[in-house]
């Protein structure tokens, strides 16, 4: 991608480091300030449940949102809101008020993310979205990663780390202020039907929920997983980043395979290496920092790219026009998952020592390899050469945010060679 097509994008994608890297930062740190201040892991369950909660919300509201004020303006009120949030959990250290906070965060956050990348793919053509996207995914990896070092480097004890995520959420605002002043098209309204997602992939959308019941627990209640076995807050650091890091490794291998072949069939490969690396880390990895450094790590690399996999499946049988409803459907079905999966897991982990945790993840795992082996014997392959849509790595970057840029791709395959109407 030449310079001077990345030029007019680094204000946006600054923008997008310092916010992204302020949210990986606060989802680390709740669940060890939480544990230091005496709550118990299904409190922190719940607390990260209001996140996730908050996030569905703000997925089903940002469209209305985007249309009444604007772009530039709705990232503005989220970015001071989410700040505030941020800042009033050091004022008030509760359970309830820190759960509220963070449903705050959540609808905030949704929001947040459909300005950013709405905005970015408003400014980048079918030519060169892939690598615009691609360096859009570097630069996630990278503020997280480099987020969660300043936990061990500040502490958790004191009001040092919620001021540093207040900061980097209202210095998101400046970058977004020196881009062009043009904002995106308007977004357009879409009608959500849940059963006409079901009808468009039942194993899309159990698939989906699956992500949420599994990355979503990792993701809240991993720092507690990893302080129960006796690892040090930078060794904690390092073992949630493994996991992010992991999820990029096999993203563009599984992906390019299941363009090639059944979808369901890489699935499938992507859900029985998450449960490999679960069985791992339940039954052998016990206190050892290596092996549960190896564990996680291959735990991300299959069970991160399953998202992507499950979205891009029900974009195969979606008809003309219900993209941007599979999409936002996706997100609205990952959120469900997301919601349950922390607050059960947390449960288990007031009553059971650590491994639980990957216990439960194998569970869910099983269970949803078994309904994918049932799937397929129950509707045939979509033929690789007559899909319209193509496997996208990024796990927010979606047709639903397109569309709220109003620059969906729009579809180039000749109209020969497009594939019939299927029954579900």
């Amino acid at each position: 991608m030449s310079q001077s097509a990345i030029r007019p994008l680094i204000p946006l994608l600054v923008t997008a480091g310092i916010l992204i890297g302020g949210n990986g930062l606060q989802g680390t740190f709740i669940s060890l300030r939480g544990l230091s201040e005496g709550f118990s892991p299904s409190v922190i369950g719940l607390i990260g449940t209001g996140y996730n909660i908050g996030f569905a919300l703000g997925c089903i509201y940002v469209t209305r949102v985007l249309r009444s004020i604007g772009h530039i303006r709705t990232f503005s009120a989220m970015a001071a809101i989410a700040s505030a949030a941020a800042i009033a959990m050091v004022l008030i250290i509760d359970p309830w008020f820190w759960f509220l906070m963070r449903l705050v965060a959540g609808v905030c956050f949704a929001a947040l993310f459909a300005t950013v990348e709405s905005w970015l793919n408003a400014r980048v053509t079918n030519s060169n979205r892939a690598r615009t996207l691609s360096v859009y995914r570097l630069v996630d990896l990278g503020s997280v990663t480099a987020a969660q070092y300043l936990i061990p480097a500040v502490g958790i004890s004191g009001f040092e780390l919620f001021a540093i995520t207040a900061m980097a959420l209202s210095l998101s605002l400046v970058p977004i202020s020196f881009a062009d002043r043009t904002s995106p098209t308007p977004p357009e309204a879409i009608r959500f039907d849940v059963k006409a997602l079901w009808n468009i992939s039942p194993l899309a959308t159990i698939g989906c929920i699956v992500v949420g019941l599994t990355n979503s627990t990792f993701r809240s209640l991993g720092p507690i997983y990893a302080d129960g076995i006796g690892l040090s807050v930078a060794e904690i650091a390092t073992f949630m980043s493994l996991g992010i890091i992991g999820g990029v490794v096999l993203q563009y291998p599984l992906g390019a395979y299941s363009d090639r072949l059944d979808r369901r069939l890489i699935i499938l490969v992507s859900t029985g290496g998450a449960l490999v690396a679960s069985l791992f880390l339940a039954g052998i990895a016990g206190s050892n920092e290596a092996l549960n450094f190896i564990g996680i790590f291959v735990f991300g690399a299959f069970a991160m790219p399953l998202y992507s996999l499950c979205s891009a499946h029900a974009n195969d049988h979606a008809k003309d026009g219900q993209h941007a409803l599979v999409s936002a459907g996706m997100l609205f079905f990952w959120s469900l998952g997301a919601i349950i999966g922390p607050l059960f897991a947390a449960v288990l982990l007031d009553h059971f020592p650590p491994e639980v945790l990957f216990i439960y993840t194998a569970a869910v795992l099983v269970l949803f390899i078994a309904y994918t082996v049932f799937r397929m014997d129950q509707r045939p392959a979509v033929p690789a050469d007559s899909r319209r849509t193509r496997f996208r790595s990024l796990l927010r970057t979606s047709f639903f945010f397109n569309r709220l840029a109003g620059t969906e791709e729009r579809d180039r395959t000749p109209p020969a060679a497009k594939r019939p109407d299927r029954e579900n």
